[in-house]
């Protein structure tokens, strides 16, 4: 992993979701459970998870825990996001749990009750939580305005998506990093990346807000998304999109050849069907308030 060094995440799109809470650490150290809290001081609103209680991250630990002070029981019971120290996967989640709170709180309440359902047996996986540990993990919110461009993303036409309509893609499309092993993947980017996309409705005029009102925005609309029951019961729910391959993302990809690398930016095989709801729909198309 590389070393820290916040001043090139800051120049990077990918990491564009982060920049305002990576610019609080201009220092040479690497930001410890202590700096992490005192920034939760400054936030204007507290965040909470869903039992009520306010969020703080305390040190990991290790060994065989009884189930309340196990990672997902801790942090719904307790509010207490457990960390590894100079770990960057422990801080990547950290710094999107105060980005995106809301829906990383209902992340936790899936985990919690699904765990509850099965008496605290973690080896008892349902779909559920593989939903949303590949969400947590790898997910990328797509905020879209036209259904036509949402729908040709879920179809894998990278090539007329992120070439052919381009223009369409930069003024009707945006794309937001959500999972924290994908933030990890991204301190040092590669032609394969691949987020797993959630499509989210918005209107026209949501992409001429500043990022702090998108990003607001979005995580109330996620959030009302994986709480909802009929939602996160298969990973068939969110559509891979090839990161790189977002117009501007990637140096290459100013050059229409880039899109012909099939083995990155490969059609839909007829056993990968996309069966994620229609976000048009879920959410409704008139979404912005």
């Amino acid at each position: 992993m590389p070393e820290w060094n916040p001043a090139t995440l800051l120049q990077s799109p990918l990491f564009a979701p982060l920049h305002s809470l990576l610019v609080q650490f201009q220092t040479n150290n690497f930001p410890r459970v202590d700096d992490l809290n005192a920034l939760l001081t400054t936030r204007q609103s507290k965040i909470t998870v869903q039992s009520g209680l306010p969020l703080r991250f305390v040190a990991h630990q290790s060994g065989k825990l009884p189930f309340a002070m196990q990672y997902e029981p801790r942090c719904y019971s307790r509010g207490e996001v457990q960390m590894q120290s100079e770990e960057w996967h422990d801080l990547l989640n950290a710094l999107v749990w105060m980005t995106f709170p809301k829906a990383k709180a209902a992340i936790n309440a899936r985990h919690y009750l699904d765990l509850i359902s099965t008496n605290g047996n973690p080896t008892q996986r349902s779909a559920v939580r593989d939903m949303v540990t590949l969400f947590d993990e790898s997910g990328t919110v797509v905020a879209c305005a036209d259904a036509e461009l949402g729908q040709m993303l879920r179809d894998f036409k990278w090539k007329e998506l992120f070439w052919q309509l381009r223009q369409q893609v930069n003024a009707s499309m945006g794309f937001y990093l959500f999972g924290h092993g994908l933030y990890q993947k991204a301190l040092q980017p590669y032609v394969g990346m691949t987020g797993q996309g959630l499509l989210v409705a918005v209107e026209q005029e949501f992409f001429s807000w500043p990022l702090a009102q998108q990003l607001g925005h979005l995580d109330q609309k996620l959030a009302a998304y994986l709480n909802a029951p009929e939602h996160c019961r298969s990973t068939r729910e969110l559509a891979p999109v090839p990161l790189l391959g977002v117009p501007g993302w990637a140096a290459g990809n100013a050059e229409e050849h880039y899109y012909d690398n099939t083995t990155y930016f490969r059609g839909r095989r007829q056993e990968r069907q996309v069966s994620a709801p229609n976000e048009f729909e879920v959410m409704g198309k008139n979404s912005v308030k």
